[in-house]
């Protein structure tokens, strides 16, 4: 079935964890199958200009046969699903689900862009994006593991969580 992707999901409200697992469980779908789940790590929030909650991240890989555009549209349905309210950047979220890598494309529009373009800065997508494809690279070459070296990024908490299963 289709292509592999790559999707960060975070949740700073609620249950967290079992935010999580609604969300990967609603991914499953004719269209969609979760091939991977990362390790749930907690994490302290990143780019926002106001306190927010700490948030709990994952990264899946899924198969799909949906193009990039109807995959986008698709996680926002699951998002909606999950209690998701879309108001401004910066409210605390049930769940947050982006398209991070999406094999064989780069894209940008106003709706997606492809590498996602704030994962490069972001401990809490990289680590769990290496722990479910240790070799992914970018579309350029360049291996996700060297991001992690970046100073930004090592300065980021980050802290896995030993008993959060999220496996499929």
């Amino acid at each position: 079935m289709g292509v592999n992707a790559w999707l960060s999901l975070g949740s700073n409200q609620g249950d967290r964890l079992r935010n999580l697992r609604e969300a990967i469980a609603r991914l499953h779908s004719e269209q969609v199958q979760v091939v991977r789940c990362a390790s749930v790590y907690e994490t302290e929030p990143v780019g926002y200009d106001t306190p927010q909650p700490m948030y709990l991240n994952t990264v899946v890989q899924v198969r799909t046969s949906l193009p990039p555009m109807d995959l986008l549209e698709y996680v926002m349905a699951v998002e909606q699903a999950g209690g998701r309210v879309r108001t401004h950047y910066g409210n605390p979220r049930t769940i947050d689900i982006d398209i991070v890598l999406y094999e064989g494309v780069q894209m940008q529009s106003e709706r997606l862009t492809i590498p996602h373009p704030r994962m490069y800065g972001r401990a809490f997508v990289l680590v769990p994006l290496l722990e479910v494809s240790p070799d992914l690279t970018l579309p350029d070459g360049t291996p996700i593991r060297l991001l992690l070296e970046q100073p930004e990024v090592r300065a980021q908490k980050i802290w896995k969580l030993p008993d959060a299963n999220l496996s499929l």
